[in-house]
């Protein structure tokens, strides 16, 4: 299966270890598994196995945690070659990160918010730029959700279509973060989203969040989906057309048969547009 085709996929999940015993359950079920490669470029034995056996019978994107694209130290290439070879060595389809930092002088198990400066657009483009030149194809990057601003010369939309502009890089759309941010900086969901390159949106996570107050959410991944999400997903798909959809659940971790009837909705969303999607076929990968 080439890239391009990733245009096809419906609706995905997150895999976490406590579903690899669910392999007969999900691959009737999901039409794209997501990982973060960290958690497995180095596991062998009879994990790596079981991982093995999902990555040749379902289409797989990775979705990065410690790139750290905006950090202030020089960039882990020795990481980035390892993340290239587990992503030729699995087939997956592609390889996403966060718009953030999360490194300085060691990792700080946090997605840390850059500053929406002109520098900032530089400095990010150049090692995106680095990261595509290793991996031979184009880096995709997340609009995070954040909690204050740093010394911001321009808006959270401004500053992300410039990365998208100046880096050549694509999109993954986080509804859930543009309706987490939306709250708690006041602006309008919708437009931000409507501002948004088409063309370069790869695919789309929803998640739940936790209401601390009215004007201030926090962006969790260890709750259903909030209604109020799932409408943005549904003008989302308005505006854009269907793309291929994530539910991510990081946190109190349901049963697997939960989290896919929950993934249901994004296929019940995706038919309202006269898209009708389904699991793939069981032999992704054997050609």
């Amino acid at each position: 299966m080439s890239t391009a085709d990733f245009a096809t996929l419906g609706a995905g999940l997150g895999l976490r270890r406590e579903m690899l015993s669910d392999y007969e359950l999900l691959v009737g079920a999901v039409d794209f598994l997501e990982v973060a490669p960290e958690n497995w470029m180095r596991v062998g034995g009879p994990l790596g196995a079981q991982f093995r056996r999902f990555t040749q019978d379902i289409p797989f994107v990775c979705h990065g945690l410690s790139l750290s694209i905006g950090g202030p130290n020089p960039l882990d290439v020795s990481f980035v070659r390892d993340v290239a070879a587990f992503l030729k060595r699995h087939n997956v389809i592609l390889y996403s990160e966060h718009l953030s930092y999360c490194s300085d002088d060691g990792h700080l198990y946090d997605l840390m918010p850059l500053p929406f400066t002109e520098e900032a657009v530089k400095y990010v483009a150049t090692r995106v730029q680095q990261v595509q030149d290793i991996l031979g194809q184009t880096l995709v990057l997340e609009n995070v959700s954040y909690y204050a601003q740093v010394t911001p010369e321009m808006t959270e939309l401004e500053f992300l279509l410039a990365v998208l502009d100046e880096a050549g890089c694509d999109l993954l759309l986080d509804v859930n973060n543009v309706y987490v941010n939306s709250v708690n900086h006041g602006y309008d969901p919708k437009a931000f989203i409507a501002h948004m390159p088409t063309e370069r949106i790869r695919y789309l996570h929803i998640a739940g969040h936790y209401d601390e107050a009215p004007d201030l959410l926090v962006d969790t991944h260890g709750s259903p989906v909030k209604e109020d999400v799932w409408s943005l997903l549904d003008w989302t798909y308005e505006q854009h057309g269907v793309i291929p959809t994530l539910l991510e659940r990081d946190f109190n971790l349901p049963t697997t048969q939960t989290l896919i009837e929950e993934m249901q909705k994004i296929r019940e969303i995706q038919a309202k547009h006269g898209v009708t999607t389904g699991c793939v076929e069981s032999n992704y990968g054997s050609a």
